[in-house]
């Protein structure tokens, strides 16, 4: 990698500077980094004009005759215009807080947790500013970081930094109550939101797709979603074990090892299966191994599947990458008619043309070809793939697997390609993992991935808060009713197993699925230890986007929503624009995130504790409402779970007051429609 280790002086000066007034050195392509695919030709020549003049305008005049030609060069290679030059020589990483240069310590922590989602050891493709997801960006362009820090590093508490899609639009004076950072990400007129349009508006730099927690500075790495994951299989598992008992372990096959997917082997050794990942990148397929994220590496079907059978009759706990095509992998399964307990995916096929999904039959390297330079045959082979891969599913589900879509829009794409997903009513055939397991055993009961990280960067600060969490939730599980004591126990389990685990890959964060009142005990415990100087710096609070109030997703975070109001969005509306003013740090609004551009609407919040009375306040106030008014709309769909939650918590809360449902008899509905 080329990046080194500078002073702390030096750093602090070159964050100060922006963009620099001299043009840098042309930056060498580094080969060994995992860059993101070619991008397919979709801009006019009139279109390519205006692409390279809105790159020009962060540059004076002079420099535009030398960076034109550089940035036409791009745009014909990548399809896009990164700005390679102005990558910063020194390395990318969640620096310890005091390193950042400030006037406002907030602003510095935001500083701290957007490095981290561009750490070579954390991004999926840093040099292209991606994190996760194969589009899931912070910034377009390297100038845009460049100005954001700078803008960081010299903004009061009395100032609100806006973020048009990683564009900073400038400082504007606020108050010290209000968010220090607005963030908007791809939030263009509906009508306006196909892939093509997608590809069209990042082409140009004027928009892109922030994912969840890449484009909101919330990415904590893989473990972000380790937590969820386990979780899910954790509970797939006791659903087919119900069902199937057996002395031999459960085997449980997916695909992708990716930015998010690569929690996948992670969460399968915790929850104690066999896990068969499939990853046909083999520097993703590295990164993991390396990590330790995944146990064993096979390139070979002839040798993987005996090693399979192996851990299964052993019993084994054990995480095993193919690297290789997953329809290669579920068809060799379907065809040797091998058990299997419990089957998702995870490939990025809310991005299937663009780096997302790689057909079957086609070696990487020329599907990254295919990809840019003839995207019509590209997309048909993922068709075809897709139908291939959903046929040798229906054979195994037929042998008694169970199948759950892990919300990336797997059924969705299937269906769009013409696979056997449907059933007679128009819906899918398999349920997706919230409308089985997350929804009605967490969302519902306002259960959600809080997640918090120590910005002194100091491991010792994390086991504190991890000992402190654990504490916190001894005490809450001696009184918890009976319908969430399973929920807590799980979680306890979790926290306490965390730093066994090795979890951290990036800043010294932890993630803990918990209740609004789970989480407000949780933060004060921190706030007060801080306080206490028992944590040495401030904590940054914060959440997945894929919580219960955070998004509208009809295909994921909502699919347990049956009253018809799925695919509308006011609740990730109105969750983001009551966190601002309940005392976030920084907010964040997104158009796509998980299932696609288009499809989604998701928003998520950093709020920064620092032993104050100030911080007690708002993150009482503020998480209240993160997670209350999903509850609300939950309970309002006829959610049971929820009904009963969002009732506790008003019995709880002074001032809360929720309108409930009423309960229509299905017996008078039918009779009324049927004299009707």
């Amino acid at each position: 990698m080329n990046t080194k280790e500078i002073s702390k002086e030096e750093f602090r000066r070159l964050v100060l500077t922006g963009i620099p007034d001299t043009l840098p050195e042309l930056k060498p392509y580094e080969p060994e980094v995992n860059h993101a695919p070619k991008r397919k030709e979709i801009l006019t020549e009139t279109e390519k004009e205006l692409a390279l003049k809105n790159a020009l305008r962060y540059f004076p005049a002079r420099h535009h005759a030398v960076l034109a030609s550089e940035f036409a060069d791009e745009l014909a290679r990548y399809g896009r215009i990164y700005m390679y030059r102005f990558r910063p020589d020194y390395k990318i990483y969640a620096r310890p807080i005091d390193d950042y240069p400030c006037r406002s310590k907030q602003a510095a922590a935001i500083m701290l947790m957007l490095s981290n989602n561009l750490d070579d050891a954390v991004a999926q493709h840093p040099r292209e500013l991606i994190t996760y997801g194969g589009n899931g960006a912070v910034f377009q362009n390297w100038a845009q970081y460049l100005l954001t820090m700078k803008y960081l590093a010299t903004m009061t508490d009395e100032q609100t930094l806006v973020m048009y899609s990683g564009h900073p639009m400038g400082l504007f004076p606020s108050h010290k109550d209000a968010p220090r950072v607005v963030v908007t990400n791809g939030m263009v007129i509906p009508n306006y939101s196909s892939k093509d349009h997608w590809e069209k508006f990042n082409a140009l730099g004027v928009s892109q797709y922030g994912q969840m927690t890449a484009g909101s500075y919330m990415y904590i790495g893989p473990q972000g979603i380790v937590h969820g994951t386990t979780i899910t299989v954790l509970n797939a598992k006791r659903k087919q074990r119900a069902i199937h008992p057996s002395s031999k372990g459960v085997l449980f096959v997916s695909s992708g090892l990716g930015g998010m997917s690569g929690a996948q082997p992670k969460a399968g050794n915790v929850a104690g299966v066999v896990s068969v990942i499939a990853e046909i990148n083999p520097k993703a397929v590295a990164v993991r191994h390396s990590q330790g994220w995944v146990d064993e590496v096979f390139t070979d079907l002839d040798t993987l599947l005996p090693r399979i059978r192996k851990a299964v009759d052993a019993n084994e706990v054990v995480s095993i990458a193919y690297q290789g095509n997953v329809v290669d992998l579920w068809e060799r399964l379907a065809a040797e008619k091998m058990y299997v307990d419990l089957g998702s995916d995870q490939t990025s096929l809310h991005n299937p043309w663009a780096g997302g999904y790689y057909p079957a039959g086609i070696a990487f390297e020329e599907a990254n070809r295919l990809m840019a330079e003839e995207p019509d045959r590209f997309q048909e082979e993922v068709r075809k793939s897709l139908r291939r891969q959903a046929a040798a599913i229906n054979a195994l589900t037929g042998q008694g697997m169970y199948f759950f879509d892990y919300g990336n829009a797997f059924l969705l794409e299937a269906s769009r390609a013409g696979a056997d997903v449907m059933k007679a009513d128009g819906t899918f055939r398999y349920p997706s993992y919230v409308q089985d397991i997350m929804g009605p055993l967490f969302f519902d009961y306002g259960f959600g991935p809080f997640r918090w990280v120590c910005t002194s960067g100091n491991p010792k600060d994390l086991a504190v808060s991890d000992r402190i969490a654990a504490e916190v939730l001894e005490s809450i599980l001696r009184t918890a009713p009976a319908d969430i004591q399973s929920q807590l126990e799980d979680n306890l389990h979790w926290i306490r197993e965390a730093q066994k685990n090795n979890l951290v890959v990036g800043s010294q964060a932890r993630i803990l699925y918990l209740d609004s009142a789970g989480r407000i005990e949780v933060a004060g415990a921190l706030n007060e230890a801080i306080r206490r100087g028992e944590i040495s710096a401030p904590i940054v609070l914060g959440r997945d986007h894929h919580d219960v109030s955070g998004t509208d997703s009809p295909f994921r975070e909502t699919s347990n929503i049956y009253d018809g109001s799925s695919f509308t969005a006011d609740m990730a509306v109105q969750n983001v624009i009551g966190d601002s003013f309940r005392g976030a740090t920084w907010v964040s609004i997104h158009n796509g995130g998980g299932v696609g551009w288009g499809e989604v609407i998701n928003g998520g919040f950093g709020l920064v504790i620092d032993g104050t009375d100030e911080a007690d306040n708002r993150l009482k106030s503020m998480l209240l409402w993160d997670v209350n008014n999903g509850l609300a709309r939950r309970s309002w769909a006829r959610n049971r779970g929820a009904m009963d939650a969002i009732q506790r918590e008003m019995a709880r809360t002074p001032g809360l007051v929720v309108t409930l449902p009423n309960i229509a008899d299905e017996n008078l509905i039918k009779a009324t429609l049927k004299h009707e």
